[in-house]
C-alpha cells in the first residue's frame, strides 16, 4: 500500500474540505495515478472545495465492497475524523453499493458524503451551465447517473441539503419516486431533442451560407475561450479553472483574404470523461463533427501537454471526426518551460506556438488557418443545362455560390468549390459565359 500523503492547507470552509482517494490497479502505473489525482484536485478547486489530504491505495483489482478494502477504509475514517472532513472524492467510478458501504463504514452518523470523479464533473457542469440547453443536459446526465447511486438511502437522502456533489436536480427531484424520475427524464430528453432540432436547423443554414466552419476544441483550461476572445472579441468567460465554459459560442471571423469563417468554442475535454456525459452533451460536442476544420488548442506550459493531446485526439476520433483537417495551437508559449518539447502527435507542419493572452503568434495562426481553410479551393464557373437543374440545386450544398446567371443554354453558377465539390461536379465545369461582366 502507498504512504498517505496529507496536505496541511486550510480549507476555505469546513464543508468544502475533502479527502481525495486514488487507486493503482493492474495495468495502471503510479505516475498515471498521480497525474489523474492532480487533475482531480483541480476539479475539486473548480467546484469550490479544497483538499485536506490525498490517499492512494494499490490493489490488483478494486474491492467489490468498498473499492479500496476494509483496512484502508479504516485509515480513511480516522483521517476524516481528525480533519472533521465531510466529503470524500474517489478518482474512479463507484457502484451504488460501494457508495452506500463506504458512507456507512466511514461515519455511523451518516455525515460523510462519498462521491466519485464523474459526480464531481457533473457538479461542475451544473455550476457552470448557463444556457437552457446546457442546464437540461446537465440535469439529464445527473439524473441518469446519480439516481441509481442514491438508491437505498431512503430517509438519509434528506441530508442532501447542498454542497459539492449535490448541485443540479435538487433534493425534491432526488426524493421523488422512480416513476416520477422516469417521467422527468423523458421530458428532458424530449426538450433536448427539440433543441437539437433547432441546432440542426442552424447548422443547415450555416451550410447553405457556404461559410467554412472551424471548431475550437481541446483539453479543458487550455485557453480556447481566451483565444476566441482574442480573435473575435466574443466576450466569453475565460477563467483559470476547468470547464469554466460549457455552452458553445459561434462568432464570424474574417481571414486576411476577406474569407469569412465561423469559429465555434466547444466544451473542453478531460481524461476519463464519463461516456454518459459524452452522450448527454453530444449535440454540443457535435460542433466538432460538423466542422470543416478543427483548431485544437493545447496548454504548452503544462507538463502533461502530450498526454492531453492524446486524450483530445481520442475523443475527437470517438465523435467520428478523426478524418477532419486539424490545426494545432500550442497556447501559453509565454509561460512554457524552456525545455518544453512539442508533442509528437501534433503534425509539425500544422502546429503554431501562440499566446492567446499576449497575442504572440496569432498572426501566424491566422495565416496557417487560412491555408487549411482554402486548401484546394478554386473559384470556378459551372454550367447546368435545363435538364440538370437538380444538380444545380445540389451545388449549393457543397460549394459557396457567389453568382448565378440564367441564360438560354442553361444556368451558370460561379462558386468557390473545394476538392470534394470539384470532383462531384466536374462534368459541369465551364468557361465564363460570353457577355457577362466581372
Amino acid at each position: 500500500m502507498k504512504e498517505l500523503l496529507t496536505d496541511e492547507k486550510t480549507a476555505v470552509t469546513e464543508n468544502a474540505r475533502a479527502v481525495l482517494v486514488g487507486l493503482v490497479t493492474r495495468g495502471r502505473d503510479e505516475t498515471e495515478c498521480e497525474i489523474s489525482m492532480n487533475e482531480l484536485e483541480r476539479l475539486l478547486d473548480t467546484a469550490g472545495g479544497e483538499v485536506y489530504a490525498r490517499m492512494v491505495q494499490a490493489k490488483e483489482t478494486p474491492d467489490i465492497r468498498t473499492c479500496i478494502g476494509s483496512g484502508k477504509v479504516q485509515e480513511l475514517a480516522e483521517l476524516c475524523r481528525g480533519g472533521d472532513v465531510k466529503l470524500v472524492v474517489f478518482d474512479c467510478d463507484l457502484t451504488p453499493a460501494q457508495i452506500r458501504n463506504l458512507e456507512k463504514e466511514l461515519d455511523d452518523g451518516g455525515d460523510i458524503r462519498v462521491i466519485d470523479r464523474s459526480m464531481l464533473i457533473l457538479d461542475i457542469f451544473a455550476l457552470h451551465a448557463t444556457s437552457a440547453e446546457g442546464k437540461l443536459q446537465v440535469e439529464l446526465a445527473q439524473l441518469k447517473y446519480t439516481i441509481p447511486r442514491l438508491a437505498g438511502h431512503g430517509a438519509e437522502m434528506s441530508r442532501l441539503g447542498g454542497g459539492i456533489g449535490t448541485r443540479g436536480p435538487g433534493e425534491s427531484k432526488l426524493e421523488s419516486d422512480r416513476r416520477h424520475i422516469k417521467r422527468r427524464i423523458a421530458a428532458l430528453e424530449e426538450d433536448i431533442r427539440n433543441l437539437e432540432a433547432a441546432r440542426a436547423t442552424q447548422r443547415k443554414q450555416r451550410e447553405k451560407s457556404g461559410i467554412p466552419k472551424v471548431a475550437v476544441a481541446g483539453y479543458t483550461n487550455a485557453g480556447k475561450s481566451t483565444l476566441l476572445n482574442a480573435l473575435t472579441g466574443a466576450g466569453i468567460l475565460a477563467e483559470d479553472k476547468l470547464f469554466a465554459t460549457l455552452d458553445p459560442t459561434t462568432r464570424k471571423f474574417a481571414l486576411p483574404d476577406s474569407t469569412e469563417i465561423l469559429l465555434t468554442d466547444t466544451v473542453g475535454f478531460i481524461r476519463n470523461l464519463p461516456h454518459h456525459l459524452i452522450s448527454a452533451f453530444r449535440s454540443t460536442l457535435e460542433e466538432v463533427l460538423y466542422a470543416d476544420v478543427i483548431l485544437v488548442v493545447l496548454d504548452f506550459s503544462d507538463p502533461e501537454c502530450a498526454s492531453q493531446l492524446s486524450v483530445t485526439k481520442q475523443l475527437i476520433s470517438e465523435l467520428g471526426a478523426g478524418d477532419k483537417p486539424i490545426l494545432y495551437a500550442l497556447n501559453k508559449c509565454d509561460t512554457r518551460p524552456a525545455d518544453a518539447i512539442k508533442p509528437a502527435d501534433a503534425d509539425s507542419a500544422r502546429t503554431v506556438e501562440i499566446s492567446a493572452l499576449t497575442g504572440a503568434g496569432l498572426d501566424a495562426l491566422i495565416e496557417k488557418l487560412a491555408e487549411i481553410v482554402n486548401d484546394g479551393k478554386r473559384n470556378v464557373w459551372f454550367r447546368f443545362g435545363h435538364d440538370s437543374q437538380g444538380a444545380a440545386a445540389q451545388l449549393y450544398k457543397y460549394a459557396a455560390v457567389l453568382r448565378a446567371e440564367y441564360l438560354d443554354d442553361g444556368t451558370y453558377l460561379f462558386a468557390t468549390a473545394d476538392k470534394k465539390a470539384l470532383g462531384m461536379f466536374e462534368k459541369y465545369l465551364s468557361e465564363k459565359p460570353d457577355g457577362i461582366d466581372d
